[in-house]
């Protein structure tokens, strides 16, 4: 499909203006909207609650309802934009092809979008279209169907509603008795209940990565090419990252063949951008775990370890300019989550952020989410160091400085 032609960038507030409009607007959609300003472009938060993290960045914000396809495209055509980029799942994929159908594009594009919203739709195209190797799974739309999917695959298991992020709605299964308990945490906890899960066989897996992979136009050829920055491994609690570091040492052999799973993967989808490719190392072998279009938590740590960072990235390949994956130094992040709920209106303040930035190498990103719940993720510390280790040891010391206040 034709992709964005190079045009010359316009100034936002103008009729000559280059306008992106973000759908969800958290603490990775922020990032993106000031590397796309920087670059002079007009952004547009768009997110279901007043004040997300992107919308006090942006250049103008709209709340609506992001699963109504009507309220959805509607928002999207009065703002004029050129450019839609979705940074969350959830949302209705109806309104983001009716769009692509008039001419806007959709970073990468709407069948991505609703691919990988999906983790049907997703795993179906990786195991059974392209034939990549997955841990053994079932999908379930019934308590009945879960329990002889968790016969299938074998205990223990790990049960995720098919559309959710971070965790929410995971639970990890080992034995039958915790089964029901699972279905119905899918369908509480989970982004939108579709009244279906998938069931996974659980991988004893050596090392879990994210690669970042970036398809952009080639600046001699014009032709899409397809780069990787380095590996980033990352640590879960729960479903959800609570740090990453970056590059995660792997074997050749691993390397290059988790380099051509994201290749296929990225390839089929088509676009520009960037995609977090989550994948189980498995000594020599490589297991496709899931894709994201656009950038990923995990992939936070870019921003102290890449000279440009995966939000650069991004905003660059949308727009069809040059990339570069370069990794500056090795870097680590660690998350900063809130230990209770804020009061309403309040929001969460934070203490400690002297002692965070005084550590060497440091930096620390407070996102501004308006309200504060048990868990939800705040913020993030981020650092470089002269090795992996060093740089864990001092994202999590500037991490564990900070301290929240409800």
């Amino acid at each position: 499909m034709p992709l964005l032609p190079l045009l010359p960038l316009g100034t936002p507030w103008t009729t000559g203006a280059t306008r992106v409009a973000l759908l969800g607007s958290g603490e990775l959609g922020k990032e993106v909207a000031i590397a796309l300003a920087r670059l002079g472009v007009e952004v547009i938060a768009i997110d279901r609650y007043d004040g997300a993290p992107a919308q006090q960045v942006a250049h103008s914000a709209l709340t609506v309802d992001m699963s109504d396809a009507r309220e959805l495209a509607a928002a999207i055509r009065s703002c004029g934009a050129q450019v839609v980029v979705p940074e969350i799942e959830a949302l209705a994929t109806d309104a983001l092809e009716a769009v692509e159908a008039e001419g806007v594009r959709v970073v990468p594009t709407a069948r991505a979008a609703r691919l990988t919203m999906d983790r049907e739709g997703i795993r179906r195209l990786a195991a059974e279209e392209l034939g990549l190797p997955t841990s053994p799974y079932v999908f379930a739309s019934s308590p009945a169907e879960l329990r002889a999917g968790a016969e299938e695959v074998g205990l223990p298991c790990v049960v995720k509603p098919v559309m959710s992020s971070s965790g929410h709605g995971q639970s990890v299964v080992r034995s039958f008795d915790e089964l029901d308990a699972a279905w119905r945490h899918a369908a509480e906890d989970g982004r939108v209940d579709r009244g279906r899960v998938i069931v996974e066989g659980l991988v004893r897996f050596d090392t879990e990565i994210t690669l970042l992979t970036v398809r952009s136009r080639d600046a001699l050829t014009g032709a899409t090419v397809t780069s990787f920055c380095e590996p980033i491994g990352h640590r879960q609690a729960g479903g959800d990252y609570v740090d990453s570091w970056q590059p995660q040492a792997l074997p050749a052999a691993a390397l290059e063949r988790a380099r051509e799973v994201a290749g296929r993967i990225t390839e089929a989808l088509g676009g520009w951008g960037v995609f977090g490719v989550e994948l189980f190392i498995c000594g020599q072998e490589v297991l496709f775990s899931e894709v994201s279009p656009r950038p990923h938590d995990t992939g936070m740590v870019t921003m102290a370890s890449q000279r440009l960072s995966e939000f650069e990235l991004h905003a660059r390949a949308l727009l069809g300019l040059p990339v570069d994956t370069a990794l500056r130094s090795p870097g680590a992040s660690a998350v900063i989550k809130s230990p209770g709920a804020s009061a309403p209106g309040q929001g969460a303040r934070f203490d400690g952020v002297a002692e965070a930035l005084a550590v060497p190498g440091a930096e620390a990103r407070l996102f501004g989410k308006p309200e504060a719940h048990e868990g939800r993720r705040l913020g993030v510390a981020v650092a470089e160091g002269v090795s992996v280790e060093e740089a864990r040891q001092r994202a999590a010391r500037a991490a564990q400085s900070i301290r929240v206040l409800l």
